[in-house]
Formats: C-alpha cells, sequence, structure tokens
C-alpha cells in the first residue's frame, strides 16, 4: 500500500519522507511514456486568462536610473515595481531582461531563423566549459517539429570550434550535429553562472515565437525523445510548467545552507537573500505548503509558453538578476509570492532519467565563491563585486533586516 500511495502521488512521498518512513530514493526509475511519438496528438493550446496581456519593459524610467548609469541588461527595477509585479492583473507590464543596449544581442540569421520555431530544445554554454552533446532516441517527428537551439557565448563558440566539427549553412548559420549554434554577443553579466540565466529562464524571451520548449543545462545528453517528454510532463496532466523536485532539499533555507558550504556563492551575500525572503514571509518548507517542495532542480524545464509561465519566468530571473544567480533559491520564493500560478514537480528519479550528466571539461571557480565575509568586498579593489547583476545586494533595503533571524536547518543528507 505505501509503495503504491508513492507511486500515486509525490507529495504523499514527500510527507513520509519528512516523518523518515521512506527509504533511499531510487536515483533513476522508469519513466511512464507513451510508446510511439507518432501516437501523440498535439493538443490545442492553453487559453491565457490572467494576466491575458503580458508586456515587457524596454528601457528603464530616469526616475529609477541615474542618468549616467550604465544601460543593464535586467534594468534598474525599484523596489516597488518588484512589489507591484507580483500582483495579477488582465494586462502587466514587467521588468524581463532584454533591456534596450543591455547586452546579449543575437545575429540577425539566428533571429530569423529562431522566428520559425514553434518547438524548442534550448540548452546553453558560457565560458567554455562545454562542447554539444548530441540528444539521443529523437524520432523522426521531432526533429522536424523541434529546433534544437544551443545558445552560447563567443568564449564559447571558439572554444567549441577548437575542439568538434563546425558546419556553416548556407544562410550563416553554425550547427554541431542537430545543434544550431546561437550566439550572445556582449554577455550581460560579469559572472558566467549568471549569464547562463539568460536562455535558461527566458527562452521565451531569445525565441518569443516558441509555444513549447524545453530546457536542458549544457553538460547533458538527452535520452528521452522531446515529443514524449511535452505528454508526459505537460499535455497528459494539462500542465503548462513543469520541474524535477530537488533530490535532498525541500526549503531554501537548506539549500542555501548546502551552497554556502559547498562554496557556491559568496556566504554573506546567501544568508542576505535568505533575510530578505524571510523578513518577505518565506518559511520553511512543510507538508502543509502547496508544493512537494521549494526546492527544484533546475536543470530541465519544461514549459508551454503562456502568459502565466512566461510571467513566471519573468520574475524569477528577475529575482536572480537582483540577488544571487543561485536560481533554485529564487524559484519557490516566486512560487510563494504567485499563488496562482500552477505547475507540475515531476519525482527526481525521473528527471536523471531524461539525460545522460557529462562532466564539464574544466570546473567552474570564482574568487566571489570563497567570500566569508561583506569586508571583502569593501572598495571592491579585487573585482569582487558584480558590477552589473546582483545590484538588489548592494540598494538599501526598504525593511529593517538586523533584527532578522534565519531559521535553523537540518542537513538532511550527507550528499546534500
Amino acid at each position: 500500500m505505501l509503495t503504491a500511495l508513492c507511486k500515486k502521488d509525490s507529495k504523499v512521498l514527500g510527507i513520509l519522507d519528512t516523518m523518515g518512513l521512506t527509504t533511499k530514493q531510487q536515483h533513476r526509475c522508469s519513466i511512464p511514456l507513451m510508446d510511439d511519438p507518432d501516437a501523440i496528438v498535439i493538443p490545442k493550446r492553453t487559453p491565457d486568462t490572467i494576466p491575458k496581456f503580458l508586456k515587457y519593459v524596454l528601457e528603464d524610467d530616469q526616475g529609477n536610473a541615474n542618468e549616467k548609469s550604465q544601460p543593464l541588461f535586467g534594468g534598474h527595477q525599484s523596489w516597488k515595481q518588484r512589489e507591484n509585479s507580483f500582483k495579477l492583473n488582465t494586462t502587466m507590464k514587467v521588468h524581463c531582461g532584454c533591456m534596450k543596449n543591455g547586452g546579449a544581442e543575437m545575429e540577425a540569421v539566428d533571429v530569423k531563423y529562431a522566428k520559425k520555431c514553434r518547438f524548442v530544445v534550448a540548452s546553453g554554454i558560457f565560458d567554455g566549459y562545454d562542447t554539444p552533446h548530441q540528444p539521443y532516441n529523437i524520432s523522426l517527428r521531432s526533429r522536424k517539429l523541434f529546433c534544437f537551439l544551443m545558445v552560447v557565448d563567443e568564449v564559447s563558440l571558439d572554444f567549441i570550434k577548437q575542439n568538434v566539427t563546425v558546419r556553416e549553412a548556407s544562410d550563416g548559420g553554425k550547427w554541431v550535429g542537430i545543434w544550431r549554434l546561437v550566439t550572445l554577443h556582449h554577455p550581460p553579466y560579469d559572472e558566467p553562472r549568471r549569464n547562463g540565466k539568460v536562455p535558461k529562464i527566458l527562452t521565451h524571451r531569445l525565441f518569443p515565437q516558441a509555444q513549447y520548449s524545453i530546457w536542458i543545462d549544457g553538460k547533458m545528453e538527452l535520452i528521452v525523445d522531446p515529443l514524449l517528454i511535452l505528454e508526459r510532463y505537460l499535455w497528459r496532466g494539462k500542465h503548462t510548467f513543469a520541474i524535477a523536485c530537488h533530490k535532498h532539499h525541500r526549503s531554501i533555507y537548506e539549500e542555501a545552507d548546502a551552497i554556502k558550504r559547498r562554496k557556491r556563492y559568496a556566504r554573506p551575500l546567501i544568508d542576505l537573500h535568505m533575510k530578505i525572503y524571510h523578513y518577505e514571509g518565506m518559511e520553511l518548507w512543510s507538508p502543509k505548503k502547496r508544493t512537494i517542495s521549494d526546492v527544484p532542480e533546475g536543470a530541465v524545464i519544461i514549459r508551454e509558453h503562456t502568459t502565466m509561465t512566461n510571467l513566471f519566468s519573468c520574475l524569477w530571473f528577475n529575482e536572480v538578476n537582483l540577488f544571487t544567480p543561485r536560481d533554485q533559491l529564487s524559484f519557490g520564493y516566486v512560487v510563494y509570492r504567485l499563488e496562482e500560478f500552477k505547475f507540475f514537480m515531476f519525482p527526481n528519479c525521473e528527471y536523471n532519467s531524461l539525460f545522460i550528466l557529462h562532466r564539464h571539461t574544466r570546473e567552474h571557480s570564482s574568487v566571489v565563491e570563497w567570500v566569508k565575509s561583506l569586508d571583502e568586498f569593501k572598495g571592491n579593489k579585487t573585482g569582487l563585486k558584480e558590477s552589473r547583476g546582483g545590484l538588489g545586494l548592494w540598494t538599501p533595503y526598504p525593511g529593517d533586516l538586523n533584527s532578522v533571524q534565519l531559521p535553523s536547518v537540518k542537513r538532511t543528507s550527507p550528499a546534500g
């Protein structure tokens, strides 16, 4: 009976796990996929309700940005604008990256190519950490239906050219196997990790004609047909957004603690980020919450590009732009604030069955990840402070954070 419940409803499994009543989680498990991609009937698009119309801020008001300040990809979003962006209306206008003269420009030939793409598998490589991995088990139908778009910066493009064969098509587009390489010029951020969030979270902004997208991280080799993925995670349950739950953590405060221990970003800035969320009412995860976890495995994101999922992606990106680039910390917060947003969080063991994970060609390391004290940022003589991202951590916050005590967390897994 217990096994049946766990398979039927992963929220039940989550509750039992917090009580210590489950066995060790599987790393991989079988995915209940349809047998044949050719048998899938593509449903009608999900109608937009609230918001019905979504517009984007493309230039900052002079009141938000000093005339001498540089244009920023994420814009100069004020605390008031941030707060208002969580208030749903029929028509909304929000910051969503891609600000004028903010960087991350695509080549005209790629913009033209992407206009025909309604179904997209997207990935990204920044700062030369990987070469593209060719998807496996892709049906002829999916090869014709999907655009496989690999977003790269100029450093990565040069690295790829040195290590694998890059074919140039008659239209000037660059290809590695099934992947069309889409180069972003003028990276908008100092940190490669933060640059990688642009195609990952803002897929709908880079490829606005896309109706559906599947994001996979650059170090992954997809081994499941993308049409089968859409059927399993979106269409079967009438979902518009799907993402896996984290294998070890359910609370963002647990995840933040792990990030600090593993030196994945400056510890005092992680603490400040969490203090802001705690001040704004973000609680520890519990079985009483409406989600099975506040922490996702963000390396695979499956979306129908409705106005609601686009809004969620915009607000998620805005948090990554304002605070730390650790997007798994911001995801649960935006879910908490945007209560009307519904999504499917699927089992972690299924997530691990979607791909083969490859090692980076080299491990990412940044001096900011080793910072232990805010004093190390003083004067910024060492160049530790980012100049174009995370600026919300250095902007006076409209609330008293001095009295905020972060909730204590217990390490739930030696691997977490």
